[in-house]
């Protein structure tokens, strides 16, 4: 089964805090370095897109070299187990008027849309925004706190 990637479990894996993380914060963060593990490895397959590359790369460029940031981005289009879309004007028009009607900005609507498209029904985020997709499964959950 494949499942969406969205950009803010990138964003926890890799992101270096200035500050102390709080529990709940630490626990994402494992989770999401988990999660990348699994991918890295072929356990998951996975899919995202261009534009949410994009995101991962203008958050994760004040924490990480240049060098770094290709070298991670490259290394996710080698990978056979996930699938990097392209995505056209027409398709992000459509996202946006999406986004109107499920209460989202345009790049969760996208992911959404691009999700339907290809009968993908769960994704890895921690943005709960995408419980207004009402299809959507939202993974990882996380622990009650303590």
């Amino acid at each position: 089964m494949t499942r969406f990637l969205d950009a803010n479990i990138f964003i926890y894996a890799y992101y270096k805090p200035k500050k102390p993380l709080a529990q709940k914060e630490r626990q994402m963060k494992e989770q999401a370095k988990q999660i990348i593990t699994s991918i890295n490895q072929g356990k998951e397959q996975i899919a995202t897109t261009v534009v949410h590359l994009s995101e991962v790369v203008n958050i994760l460029k004040h924490g990480m070299t240049t060098e770094q940031l290709n070298n991670l981005i490259l290394g996710l289009f080698v990978q056979n187990n996930i699938t990097i879309y392209g995505i056209t004007r027409e398709q992000y028009l459509a996202a946006t008027e999406l986004a109107d009607e499920l209460r989202l900005e345009p790049n969760d609507a996208l992911a959404v849309d691009i999700m339907k498209q290809n009968g993908i029904n769960e994704i890895y985020t921690y943005d709960e925004d995408f419980n207004n997709a009402h299809e959507i499964t939202r993974l990882p959950k996380l622990q009650p706190d303590q």
